[in-house]
């Protein structure tokens, strides 16, 4: 564990340095794009954060190369060498969107290439931890290459798609890949296996890494990962989750527990709940309108957490909190038992529901005032009293503060 934790301390202060010498050299440069209609921010912002994550993810590899402890890794050094060359793909692609705004169909093509460019190189899902006998599925070749390219733009796709305030992919990422890192090195160790694998090794440089970009991009965000930040962490979250699927052999984890044998396939897809849901929303919502499934536009879920009145900051913490519950709530359904796990999910669950519900019910408790106001201001009575009340709670001009055109002289002419 304590090198583990030592290629993410690298990872993380590479980083660090790395986002604090983009954002002096973009402002001096002027290397930072214009407002986007659909962007949040108010002020022109660079977007080459994910060449420090990257540069902190490779340092973070290259000292593990280093380390004894990682010779069982570094055995086969070709998917190593793979993932890094993938993160450098990926990385141009992202910046060169950034910069240049690239079409949806150049950016597709370029991640199913990567997708099965590292299957090729064996970074593949081979097996699922389902299925009879043995409980091991072993996939055909044609299904793992298919399967591992699915996943692997998916979650590429999913977790570029909520990059839309201050700190929330990099929070996200902490929280998600904190727990699948957890689950990794803990099923790892019990199983006799050793804790230095490379789904652990990856999803270590890759923690360090987003942990030490965080800083600059918190709110209000001095830099901003842009498409190769997130595409390169959804990319490693993907190989992370590929590598370890079918590794660990789910009769070893305890037949008291609930469903241990589906726990390897549920626990992906948890801890990545917020990008895949926000991703699906999007995709079906873009195609009723007969647009492209990856054209942008302003109805993402954290657009939506702004627009019902939520601040920036109570957003991205709303994130983080719908990430932890399903998160850490999958993993503890391995560890206690399953009507104990339930009920902690369902409750963290609700108190989720009424805190992003709660500007609503504020709200109506204005509208409804609003609405009973006996003598409603004069000036009101050109706007619906339902919107009349809103205004304060979104941050708009008050409708109530605008001059009053004077009557008079028009009543007397009447």
């Amino acid at each position: 564990m304590r090198f583990l934790l030592l290629i993410a301390l690298i990872a993380a202060v590479i980083s660090l340095v790395g986002a604090w010498a983009i954002v002096r050299l973009s402002h001096r440069f002027k290397l930072y794009p214009g407002i986007r209609e659909r962007d949040v921010h108010t002020r022109p912002t660079p977007r080459l954060g994910g060449i420090a994550i990257v540069v902190g993810v490779l340092t973070g590899l290259a000292v593990a190369s280093q380390i004894s402890w990682f010779r069982p890794v570094f055995a086969d050094p070709w998917p190593v060498l793979a993932i890094a060359a993938a993160a450098l793909i990926m990385l141009a692609i992202g910046v060169v969107d950034d910069i240049l705004d690239l079409d949806w169909v150049t950016k597709l093509a370029g991640q199913l290439l990567v997708g099965g460019f590292l299957a090729w190189a064996g970074v593949q899902i081979v097996s699922l931890p389902v299925g009879p006998g043995e409980g091991i599925t072993v996939l055909s070749p044609t299904l793992s290459l298919i399967i591992t390219i699915l996943a692997v733009v998916l979650v590429m796709n999913a977790v570029n798609f909520i990059d839309g305030l201050d700190g929330l992919v990099a929070g996200v990422t902490l929280i998600a890949g904190g727990v699948f890192f957890a689950y990794s090195y803990i099923l790892s160790t019990s199983t006799g296996q050793s804790a230095f694998n490379l789904a652990s090794m990856v999803m270590a440089v890759l923690l360090g890494a987003t942990l030490g970009f965080l800083p600059f991009n918190w709110h209000p965000a001095k830099i901003f990962m842009g498409d190769g930040g997130a595409l390169v962490i959804g990319m490693l979250m993907a190989v992370s989750t590929v590598t370890v699927t079918g590794q660990i052999d789910p009769a070893s984890i305890g037949s008291e527990q609930l469903l241990p044998a589906f726990i390897p396939l549920m626990l992906p897809f948890a801890v990545l709940i917020v990008p895949l849901m926000d991703f699906g929303l999007a995709v079906l919502r873009r195609l009723r309108a007969g647009k492209s499934p990856f054209s942008a536009d302003r109805l993402h879920l954290h657009h939506r957490l702004l627009d019902m009145g939520h601040s920036h900051f109570h957003a991205v913490l709303i994130f983080y909190g719908w990430t932890a519950v399903v998160a850490v709530g999958t993993l503890a359904f391995m560890f206690v038992d399953w009507r104990i796990a339930l009920g902690g999910v369902s409750a963290g669950l609700v108190l989720c529901a009424i805190v992003t519900l709660a500007p609503l019910s504020r709200r109506k408790r204005v509208e409804s005032a609003a609405q009973r106001a006996p003598h409603p201001d004069a000036q009101l009575a050109q706007y619906d009293p339902l919107d009349a009340a809103a205004p304060p709670i979104d941050h708009e001009p008050d409708p109530r503060d605008a001059p009053v055109a004077d009557t008079t002289e028009e009543n007397r002419r009447s």
